[in-house]
């Protein structure tokens, strides 16, 4: 995988990997910044969910389970030092849909947090990931 990344003017960058889609990053204003996109270290945790959320959605298909929809709330606590890692991850899984059943729902965050997201397993050697879900009926 390849990535390229441009600078805009002061701290707003675009980058643009394979897909071939530009994406914008840009920082605070008392750095040099515009405030006009999303930090790089919000778009990681972006990507994390991204990565997660595909994995989970493509399981619960295969399943054929009622999914209706699925949203997908992450925060991250990072360290007060540089360099200011994340030190623990909380993921919330929301699920909408009538008749999901809670074991399928597990099976695939499972399965996804434990082998197919690979945001989640480089994560998860540095610092805590934790998740939880709730199903929503319709």
């Amino acid at each position: 995988m390849k990535v390229t990344i441009k600078q805009v003017d002061g701290l707003t960058m675009v980058g643009k990997a394979g897909s071939n889609v530009w994406v914008t990053m840009d920082g605070p204003k008392k750095l040099g910044g515009s405030e006009a996109a999303v930090r790089p270290l919000e778009l990681f945790l972006i990507g994390l969910g991204g990565c997660t959320g595909m994995d989970v959605i493509s399981i619960l298909t295969k399943k054929r389970a009622p999914l209706d929809g699925l949203d997908i709330h992450i925060e991250g606590d990072r360290a007060g030092e540089h360099p200011k890692v994340f030190t623990e991850i909380r993921i919330k899984y929301v699920f909408y849909g009538t008749g999901l059943k809670p074991k399928h729902v597990e099976e695939a965050i499972s399965l996804s947090q434990d082998k197919y997201c690979s945001a989640s397993a480089m994560l998860k050697k540095t610092c805590e990931v934790k998740h939880e879900y709730e199903i929503v009926e319709d």
